[in-house]
Parts: structure tokens; sequence; C-alpha cells
């Protein structure tokens, strides 16, 4: 998307005659900020102080910060929804990160064991987001958080989206779980080692090493357990796995793509690492590559993994990156070689699919469950092989239907 400036000045106006004399005074000896930018976070002390934010923190936090033109550069899509599943996995699976990640779950054995004890996630699902997210907290992210938000928030970036995280990180701020030059993370605002927007962190962050403080910067226990915390708040179910990495018999009929474990035990579905399926729970087929490459069965967990973050692509790294942490084997099928749809094309795949009554998400150009259920139901209507895997060939099967 584009940044879209915003015209602020009659809202600072507006801000600044509710003020006292002194919190104007204030304001004034702080290091004026240019332009439209001043008036955007002056702007934002009402709302500030009716989260409790003290003008204190609030001068504090904003001391010195201009605009970021790095973040303003940046606005593009993510790598995980630009790229195809398997180059998304290569990066983010790499044999570097599981040696790493198994390096991580003996000599934090105790730590898990406790997290998983209290929220019922296991380990090496931990560790895998820990990895993806921050490198096992080497690489938490450098930019001011603050700086950060305040620069897409007045850009107007996602509508009000970036505002309200910025009051969010005012609210962190005012409870003293981290100090202001300590708030840092990426260029979107994603903070610490766990990368949690500010609303995430007031939601689902814990102290879990005791020492009264949340800290996703510093402290790797909390950081994996504020993981936790978040997953478990998102649907997380301690008794299914997020999936399972499986072969398929060659007269599978992937029409018949979602029922319970046992079911997809008696047709012949085998896991990868050779243990029997779970006993119990539902799964649904998912083939992120079609027909003939990789295939999961996956549970509930999965999504539990998408409410981190969206991507399809995300979601199985961090399920693939958790197996190999915990010995799991590499993927043996192969991913596809062909042309690949981009974004105008799921977008149109997309439009022709809803224009059937197929599809009711938003014509956003991104794969996911929806855009992959009105694949399969399209497939099994027009005859074809039901694999949910929104290729160019299905595009031009479904603009040459009448």
């Amino acid at each position: 998307m584009r940044a879209r400036a915003l015209a602020a000045l009659s809202l600072a106006a507006l801000s600044l005659a509710a003020l006292s004399l002194a919190a104007l005074g204030l304001c004034l000896a702080r290091p004026a900020l240019a332009g439209d930018f001043q008036a955007f976070v002056e702007g934002l002390w009402p709302a500030a102080q009716g989260r409790k934010v003290t003008r204190e923190t609030f001068d504090a936090a904003f001391r010195g910060v201009t605009p970021d033109p790095a973040v303003l550069a940046r606005l593009r899509r993510q790598g995980e929804f630009g790229r195809p599943v398997w180059e998304y996995l290569t990066g983010a699976v790499s044999s570097g990160r599981i040696a790493r990640g198994r390096a991580e779950a003996g000599r934090r054995a105790k730590a898990l064991s406790a997290i998983e004890a209290a929220y019922g996630v296991p380990g090496p699902v931990l560790l895998a987001f820990w990895g993806i997210e921050s490198d096992f907290g080497a690489s938490a992210g450098t930019v001011p958080t603050v700086r950060a938000l305040a620069t897409l928030a007045e850009a107007g970036h996602r509508g009000t989206l970036f505002r309200d995280e910025l009051l969010a990180a005012l609210e962190i701020l005012e409870h003293h779980d981290v100090a202001p030059e300590r708030m840092r993370g990426s260029w979107a605002g994603a903070m610490g080692q766990t990368q949690f927007l500010p609303s995430a962190y007031l939601r689902a962050a814990v102290d879990f090493d005791g020492d009264g403080r949340r800290d996703i910067w510093d402290s790797a226990p909390d950081a994996l357990a504020s993981i936790a915390s978040f997953l478990a708040q998102a649907g997380w179910q301690r008794e299914l796995p997020w999936g399972v990495a499986v072969a398929l018999p060659a007269d599978f009929d992937l029409a018949r793509y979602r029922g319970p474990f046992a079911d997809f035990t008696r047709r012949g579905v085998r896991a990868l690492d050779g243990a029997p399926l779970p006993q119990r729970g539902e799964a649904s087929l998912f083939l992120p590559g079609g027909a003939g490459g990789p295939a999961f069965l996956i549970t509930a967990n999965f999504e539990a993994i998408r409410s981190y973050n969206t991507s399809d692509a995300y979601a199985l790294a961090v399920g693939h990156l958790s197996d190999r942490i915990a010995g799991g084997p590499a993927l043996a099928a192969p991913w596809p070689t062909g042309p690949r749809l981009d974004q105008a094309g799921l977008t149109a795949l997309q439009r022709g699919l809803a224009a059937r009554s197929l599809y009711d998400g938003p014509l956003d150009g991104r794969a996911g469950p929806r855009l992959r259920e009105a694949v399969r139901r399209y497939q099994i209507e027009a005859g074809l092989a039901a694999d949910g895997y929104a290729s160019p060939s299905l595009l031009e099967h479904l603009r040459g239907r009448p």
C-alpha cells in the first residue's frame, strides 16, 4: 500500500486548545517536531490521557522523535506473502536454524517443559516461532518502536491500526516494563524477541522469569512464555499437533479432504516420520504446491499459528521447523517448478470464484483458507483433482468456462 499523508493541523489545533498551560509549557520545552508530524503527535495526547498515560510518559516517549523516512521507504508486501511457499520455507527452515533450534531445545529444556505444562504448547513449536521471528533472540530489531509507529500512524498507513498500536506502546511505557530507549523492534513496530505489536504485548506478554517485568526484549523465558500465552489465547489445543507431514496413497480421493485422523489412517495416509497418525482429532488436507507435492494434515492449531501471522507460508514454516527441531525428516516430495499466480493472478482468481458464489473473502491477492476452500469447491464442481491449489492453469480453466 502507499502511505497517505494526513492533514492533521485542525486536529492539532483542537488538541492544543484543550491542554493546560503547564502541559503546553512541557510541550514547547521539547525539541520541536516538524510541521504535520508535530501536529499529529500533539493530537494524540487526549487519547493517550484517556488510556491513563501521564504527560511525563508522553513527553518522554516523543522527545526528539521525528518521522523515519526509512520506514516509509519499506512500505511493501512482506516476503511470506510475496514469494512461493517453497521459497519462503528454504529461508525459514534452514539447516543452520534447525541446528540452533535443537541446541536451544537442550539448553532450555527445563523452562520449555514448564511453559508447556502451563500453556499446552510444545517446546519445538515455541522454538520455531522464536527462531523465525528473531533468530532465537539474536535479531530482535533495532528500530525505535515509538518512532516507527508514529511514522506509520501519521502517514495513515492501514487506517487507524498504527495509531492504535502507538497508543498501546505508550501504555507499555507507562507500566515501566521497558525503558523508551530499549523499546525497539522492526520497522513496522513489531517488538523484541517475539516481534509482538504493542496490542499483542498488552494482551499476551507474561513475566515468566519472575523479575516483575514482562520483558520480551532481554528475557528468553519471558519471550517463549509470551509466545505460548499468545497461542493459548488464539485457541491452541494441547492434545493436537499443528499438523502432520504425510504421504498419500496413489488412489487417494482428494475430494474427501477433511475428517477425523482415524479416517485418514483407514484411507492409507501415513506420516512421513513413520509414527502413527493421532487417534483423536480432526484434520484437513493441505497441498501447498498442488497434487504430487508435499502433503500435510493440518489441525485447528494451524489456524492458531496463522493468528500470529496470517500467511500460509509462515504457518507452514513454523510447523515444519518445529518438526525438524524435534528430529523429524525433511520433506521428500518435489515442489512445483512451473509458473505460478502472482498477486494480480490470485486477485483475478478470487474475483472469478466470487462471481460464481464460491468465494466470499477479500480480493487481496493472498492465498489462504478461504481461497483454498473456494478452489476445492470449484475443482469438485468442474471434475478436477481437488487439491485446492491456485495455479495458472486453474485460472485459465475458470476463465474458459461459461
